[in-house]
């Protein structure tokens, strides 16, 4: 096969690598026979200046065929740049992922600062913890985080600890943590281990990224689900609904919103494997 050049979504020109596109599929749990047969399909229609986003597509429409619950979580990048647009979405997805950690969370909590008020995201408390959590939502996967943010939570924290310096220990933040769910630029990296600011994002830290905290707590969020349509899904995110689960929990939510017990159905279907309730 003669080298092929696929477009990134920023443009970028890229060397198709078969395997990139086997690991993602084997990230997602698909069995290696079939993420193998998946790669032979798509290399089949592959030519030089194929966009990487009709990639996804063709093997999204393929996983659909053969396993729902895969292909759901083959889809969960995306599907966190679908908790939007105004991200508030997204501050309560990262709150209920924290409760998985033990934290006590609240959403959108106006802390003073020693110059301004500061609108935080989410306040996370444990044991001796009480964490300033910013949630920072973009609704591409390829827009990143880059030092400017890093510096902007940093910044955020400092004003903050300078007004509850002098006040009850028990109302300052032990520190700060940016969660975002796209990638971090080198440089936002290097700036928060300096700081001490804490990072998770989808390609930081390994072995504790953001796909992997979500796989291992199993709190997918709504927009998953292939058995969902955009509208349904927007309907539930606009009633603070941002579980997978939560839906498998209660049904009464999707009936809410006019779905019929054959529908409900093949949702619970798809819910119960993509994130198992375990009571």
């Amino acid at each position: 096969m003669s080298p092929v050049y696929i477009i990134k979504a920023s443009g970028e020109r890229e060397l198709w690598d078969s395997r990139k596109l086997e690991r993602s599929l084997l990230a997602a749990k698909a069995e290696r026979g079939l993420a193998q047969e998946i790669v032979r399909h798509i290399e089949k229609d592959l030519k030089d200046g194929l966009r990487t986003s009709d990639i996804y597509r063709h093997a999204f429409t393929l996983l659909k065929r053969y396993d729902r619950p895969i292909a759901a979580e083959y889809s969960l990048r995306k599907s966190l740049a679908e908790l939007g647009p105004s991200g508030f979405p997204f501050e309560r997805f990262v709150a209920k992922l924290l409760e998985t950690q033990g934290y006590k969370t609240r959403v959108g909590t106006t802390v003073h600062g020693a110059c301004v008020e500061h609108e935080v995201d989410v306040v996370a408390e444990k044991n001796d913890e009480r964490i300033l959590v910013e949630a920072k939502f973009h609704n591409s996967s390829e827009i990143k985080s880059d030092v400017k943010v890093a510096l902007y939570v940093s910044a955020r924290f400092a004003d903050i600890a300078k007004k509850l310096e002098r006040e009850d220990v028990s109302a300052r933040f032990t520190h700060a943590w940016l969660i975002t769910n796209t990638n971090f630029t080198s440089q936002a990296i290097k700036y928060g281990t300096c700081a001490g600011l804490a990072l998770t994002g989808w390609n930081y830290p390994k072995g504790r990224t953001l796909q992997d905290l979500i796989q291992e707590t199993q709190t997918h969020p709504l927009t998953c689900l292939t058995t969902l349509t955009t509208s349904q899904k927007n309907r539930l995110l606009s009633d603070n609904i941002v579980l997978c689960r939560d839906i498998v929990n209660d049904t009464s939510t999707l009936s809410r919103i006019g779905m019929n017990k054959a529908r409900i159905a093949a949702v619970v279907k798809e819910g119960e494997r993509l994130c198992p309730v375990t009571i």
